[in-house]
């Protein structure tokens, strides 16, 4: 029996991937459009978190100083962040780390006397999803929870914002487009959000109402005719949350 050529077996495995994807189950829609309550809000806000990238090694006078402008690093740059476990994991957007290998990055996690800052190891950065996840050397008991993979979420679904500027303001909003349920070959998923971001918003989360991680805010788009910016659109970036936790287990056992 002669073995079947590369090209005609190759051709079989193909038709049956392509026969069991049009045999399989269509993934559920997340049905809930309800709209964030006064609890989602809060459990934000206890969650917020900020990324300072800057060549100061110690950021903590200017913690004490109530963040004057006048005692910023001039050099400061940064975002959100997004804490993901329980063990010091962030996600943000990768572009809040372009300075990050010639300077520090510190991280601002919780608030008034529970504020903690250190700075962060960069644990993995994707250019082209524009995600990043570091580690801080303490503990993030307030975390957030990932909206289901194996969901999808629908245009429309109300959403809102836990970024370091918007996330203070009750501003809700909605998906600009469909998410879809994400399987093992899924990369980073990009879709569009009709929330009026701010800088200082890149890299924070992106949550249902009930305060799901969907993904975060990865960039805010102006138009700006006669030097006045005028917002028209922001995108958040959805990791594939399978293959991101393996990345995550593979650094704890560094």
């Amino acid at each position: 029996m002669h073995p079947l050529p590369n090209i005609f077996r190759n051709s079989i495995i193909l038709g049956g991937c392509l026969l069991l994807q049009h045999c399989a189950p269509t993934a559920p829609f997340a049905t809930d459009r309800s709209p964030p309550q006064a609890w989602a809000l809060s459990y934000a806000r206890q969650r917020v978190s900020a990324l300072i990238v800057t060549r100061e090694p110690d950021i903590r006078n200017w913690i004490g100083q109530g963040f004057s402008r006048g005692k910023a690093p001039k050099d400061a740059d940064g975002g959100s962040a997004s804490p993901i476990t329980a063990d010091g994991y962030f996600l943000t957007a990768d572009h809040v780390l372009e300075h990050s290998p010639q300077r520090k990055t510190h991280i601002l996690y919780g608030r008034g006397d529970q504020l903690r800052t250190a700075t962060v190891r960069v644990v993995w950065r994707d250019a082209k999803s524009d995600l990043a996840v570091v580690r801080a050397p303490f503990p993030t008991p307030a975390y957030y929870e990932f909206a289901s993979p194996d969901m999808t979420w629908a245009e429309g679904t109300p959403i809102f914002h836990g970024g370091l500027t918007t996330g203070l303001k009750p501003h809700f909003g909605a998906l600009a487009s469909t998410i879809p349920a994400q399987n093992s070959f899924y990369s980073a998923q990009q879709f569009p959000i009709n929330i009026p971001l701010q800088p200082g918003d890149s890299g924070g989360p992106i949550l249902t109402g009930r305060a799901q991680l969907i993904g975060v805010n990865s960039s805010v788009e102006f138009l700006i005719p006669m030097e006045t910016p005028i917002f028209t659109e922001s995108h958040g970036s959805r990791p594939n949350i399978r293959q991101l936790m393996k990345i995550i287990a593979a650094d704890r056992r560094r």
